[in-house]
């Protein structure tokens, strides 16, 4: 382990549900986070004792599993298959959009703010305008069911900092590359050691990749999800993460670890390209930094739980989560 980074725990703020996603404004204390009691939460971070106020207006009805800022407007979405636009000065929602027919996974806004794109359960990519919710193109590249005939689920969306490209990741391990002008595929990768098929005991699958990211020039892209995982009916399989030189399909390293298990769940390039920052978990949770040099894992820190979503600020020194019954401020320096 090299001594130079450590994560340490700021604070923890106990909760009552499952958190499945949070969002940020830039330089704000203010954050956002998705529940499994359906509803979409902002939290003061810098309050003393912070309470939790429910946006108000149209909710969604099962899970709230993914949000993104665009301005002052928050867009969430949820396993009931909507997206929802929140006026966040006003805490109501404002419009309600039915954009896919099976679970949306992830939401997230273009680099330039004007754009949202989904990934859901029936395989489509959605791109909507950030302003008016209206539906600019959908596209896919991922088959519907798995190679054993079970439905797939796309799982993870990611678009480049310079808004170039976006990728896509499905169960199966396949991630498809997109000019996030023209909508055409521009590339694809294989991750299939992510995906686990149990063909003897349960006749079923579990894995998949949950979180992509490209590097900052946009040349990398990182793969997070699981390795083969013995036991089906958990997570008990080494958080995997894969990186690519993605336009030649070079794969530069494989980073498996078995010390802190379960799903990379997202991914954040720290700017300069040295390291990565991996945050997952089974029924625990842990933050990881990767050296992109040397393709070791540097720094880890264990949660107390499942650990869903993060952001940063603009300096990665400061790290809020989301997971399974807390939301944590995590400080990045050095020892």
């Amino acid at each position: 382990m090299n001594d130079t980074l450590k994560i340490t725990r700021a604070s923890q703020w106990n909760q009552s549900d499952i958190l499945f996603c949070i969002a940020r404004p830039s330089g704000s204390d203010r954050i956002y986070v998705g529940s499994s009691d359906f509803g979409v939460y902002e939290f003061d971070s810098s309050a003393e004792k912070p309470e939790r106020v429910r946006l108000e207006g149209e909710q969604h009805q099962s899970y709230v599993t993914g949000l993104a800022l665009v301005g002052e407007t928050l867009v969430s979405c949820s396993y009931d298959g909507q997206l929802i636009w929140w006026d966040t000065a006003e805490r109501r929602s404002i419009r309600t959009v039915a954009a896919h027919d099976r679970w949306i996974r992830r939401v997230i806004a273009t680099p330039d703010q004007t754009q949202i794109i989904s990934v859901a359960d029936d395989m489509q990519c959605k791109v909507w305008d950030g302003v008016s919710g209206e539906l600019i193109s959908l596209f896919t590249d991922h088959a519907e069911t798995t190679p054993h005939h079970y439905p797939s689920m796309l799982y993870a969306v990611a678009a480049s900092p310079d808004g170039r490209w976006l990728a896509t990741g499905d169960k199966v391990g396949h991630v498809a590359i997109w000019d996030a002008g023209t909508f055409e595929k521009v590339g694809e990768l294989e991750t299939p050691v992510m995906y686990t098929w149990d063909p003897k005991q349960r006749r079923h699958s579990i894995g998949g990749i949950r979180s992509l990211a490209f590097s900052a020039d946009g040349s990398q892209l990182a793969v997070g999800g699981i390795g083969k995982i013995g036991n089906i009916d958990h997570l008990g399989g080494p958080s995997r993460l894969e990186v690519f030189e993605w336009s030649s399909g070079t794969r530069r390293f494989e980073i498996e670890d078995d010390k802190k298990k379960g799903l990379i769940e997202q991914i954040v390039w720290h700017p300069s390209g040295d390291w990565l920052l991996c945050a997952g978990g089974d029924h625990k949770g842990f933050l990881n930094i990767c050296d992109m040099q040397s393709g070791e894992l540097i720094a880890q820190e264990a949660g107390d739980g499942h650990i869903h979503g993060l952001v940063v600020d603009a300096e990665l020194q400061n790290v809020f989560t989301a997971g399974h019954n807390r939301i944590e401020r995590w400080t990045l320096g050095t020892s």
